[in-house]
């Protein structure tokens, strides 16, 4: 009888990726993170224990969209009072605010859920190629494709 694997929450092994987002397409760079945050390149992946690694992302604000999403793309949020809808272009993220272009594209990608925020947390995003992680030793990931 076979039985299958399935992985415990006290058995994740956690590693750092750092990936450098000059020049890639928001979307191909965003499956991908979203890949690793959910950890679902690792054989022990299990859909309801949290298994995935840290994403460091770099150079956010040098990210590229294909087609009219520049001008067409908006992000909407909300004050919470009358009115109070905010309406922003993908261009005028990418110049005020750049790690939430990739941040937002990475968020609808993750499950939403409870576990979903708990693995939002791991992604971290600059938009230079500056980053406070050096002492976790992250390894360089290179896209596919």
């Amino acid at each position: 009888m076979r039985t299958t694997y399935m992985a415990k929450p006290n058995e994740v092994e956690r590693n750092w990726h750092i990936i450098d987002a000059d020049g890639k397409t928001l979307g191909r760079l965003a499956t991908e993170v979203a890949a690793l945050i959910r950890g679902k390149h690792k054989p022990q992946f299990t859909t309801h224990v949290d298994s995935g690694d840290f994403v460091v992302v770099i150079n956010a604000e040098k990210i590229h969209l294909t087609g009219r999403k520049l001008t067409d793309k908006k992000y909407y949020r909300h004050s919470m009072h009358n009115g109070g809808l905010k309406v922003t272009t993908a261009q005028d993220m990418l110049k005020t605010f750049p790690e939430r272009v990739i941040e937002a594209a990475v968020k609808g990608m993750l499950p939403k859920t409870r576990m979903g925020d708990k693995m939002q947390l791991r992604l971290k995003v600059y938009a230079g190629t500056e980053h406070p992680h050096e002492a976790q030793k992250p390894e360089v990931y290179e896209l596919r494709g």
